[in-house]
């Protein structure tokens, strides 16, 4: 009996460490080798078993897929500091801001360019948090309304691709980045446009908490504000464009377009002359750091994987899980709100490589499909990087915000939001083919 007990007793150490604080990687790879000497011990686990180890390790590391994790890194990186999320802002907050509520759908309109062209959530919120959420309240938009815009629409870089979530999940479920892609770019979409379409109703019902911006503030006017326009946002959407497309149509692999949305976003820099030493040295360490981090993070859980599966853990989640009551919906469920809950307390990577491996199994089982399951899980991460009182979105955008903005106010501000996001996974499960009936 101690036998079954080893593998739910690991995964329980494991979740305790990681939620006490302890850095992830060494939580997974510490509880690994502790209970693989444990199991030793029992008669339960055989060391020969650790063998297998090394060759997995190198097997991730040429894992050609997850090259593509530090090309989108660089790439969203080198934009962010490029400054291309302020032109946009002030450029399309200029062109949108005589509309009651421009300035909140222009947040909009970036937050969704921004995604695809980062693909990092902390960028986004916390550029339109430092750009737009002063200007929003010197000139009367509701503080609530200011802070929920941004904190959501910074969040679209989970969805929307090319996104460094979206290649971290393909790679855990098995499949291919470029379906995972094609297959979150409605979803995404339609979520940025149910956004649009709250800040439209809020200014058309309560026009008080959405102004327009005065006309001595729009000193750009016609065709100049049309060469500006043409000038800040033809650029990035010609890379996103290229970048997407070769992916889309077959022509270059996702680790091939992270190369080339590297290189291009370089050349984006060099030519508002913004290519500089500094930028180039803050975007490689901050590439190799987060990189860095997800290397050791896939070593930690290689170990946890393999002693997990030595100790039959895995056969013990497999049950559960495909013995739950109402079979799919059931799973489902659980998936879900597992996913829900830890999304406020550990990131996102840290989520793919020890839940992911867990459920896919049971999921294959239950003939669930992956493409799908994996757009529900980054639809499902982004709603909890939003919930009150622990969501990452709303840390980043309290770290920028003025001492005027209460913390309240934001909590307040994202919960029309969060309503718009369930209903976003709701219609993705009521109507698969949302995500899966136009894929080629």
């Amino acid at each position: 009996m101690t036998g079954d007990w080893l593998g739910p007793l690991m995964f329980l150490v494991a979740l305790l460490l990681i939620f006490s604080g302890y850095p992830v990687a060494l939580s997974l790879g510490g509880t690994a080798l502790a209970f693989a000497a444990l199991g030793v011990e029992l008669g339960y686990f055989d060391w020969t078993l650790m063998l297998a180890l090394p060759e997995r390790i190198f097997g991730v590391m040429g894992n050609q897929v997850l090259l593509a994790v530090p090309f989108f890194i660089f790439m969203g990186t080198m934009l962010e500091r490029s400054r291309l999320a302020e032109d946009l802002l002030r450029t399309i907050g200029a062109l949108f801001g005589g509309l009651r509520g421009g300035l909140g759908l222009a947040v909009v309109f970036v937050g969704a360019l921004l995604a695809a062209a980062t693909g990092v959530v902390g960028a986004s919120v916390v550029a339109m948090g430092m750009i737009s959420l002063p200007v929003m309240l010197r000139y009367g938009y509701s503080p609530s309304l200011s802070a929920g815009v941004i904190a959501a629409s910074g969040t679209l870089g989970q969805i929307i691709p090319p996104s460094v979530v979206l290649v971290v999940l393909a790679d855990q479920l098995g499949i291919s980045v470029g379906d995972l892609f094609v297959g979150s770019l409605l979803p995404g979409l339609m979520l940025a446009g149910f956004y649009g379409l709250y800040v439209a109703g809020v200014a058309l019902l309560q026009p008080t908490r959405a102004p327009a911006l005065p006309a001595s503030e729009r000193t750009e006017r016609g065709a100049a504000l049309a060469r500006r326009v043409a000038m800040v946002m033809v650029p990035p959407l010609v890379l996103i464009l290229l970048v997407l497309g070769s992916i889309f149509a077959g022509i270059a692999t996702p680790t091939e377009a992270g190369a080339l949305g590297a290189v291009g976003a370089m050349g984006l820099a060099a030519a508002n002359g913004r290519l500089d030493r500094k930028a180039l040295r803050g975007t490689m360490e901050e590439t190799a750091s987060l990189t860095t981090m997800v290397v050791f993070l896939l070593i930690g859980s290689t170990a946890f994987s393999l002693v997990f599966r030595g100790l039959y853990g895995d056969v013990w989640i497999e049950e559960l899980l495909t013995g739950l009551p109402g079979g799919r919906l059931g799973l489902l469920v659980v998936a879900n709100l597992a996913i829900f809950v830890l999304g406020f307390f550990i990131d996102f990577f840290e989520i793919a490589f020890i839940i992911l491996p867990l459920l896919v199994p049971a999921a294959r089982l239950l003939g669930i499909d992956m493409v799908w399951f994996g757009v529900m899980i980054g639809m499902n991460l982004q709603t909890s990087f939003l919930t009150p009182p622990f969501g990452f979105s709303l840390f980043y955008l309290r770290g920028v915000a003025p001492p005027s903005l209460q913390t309240a106010d934001i909590y307040r501000g994202v919960l029309p939001f969060i309503l718009i996001q369930i209903v976003g996974l709701l219609l993705i499960v009521a109507f698969p083919w949302l995500v899966g009936g136009w894929r080629g």
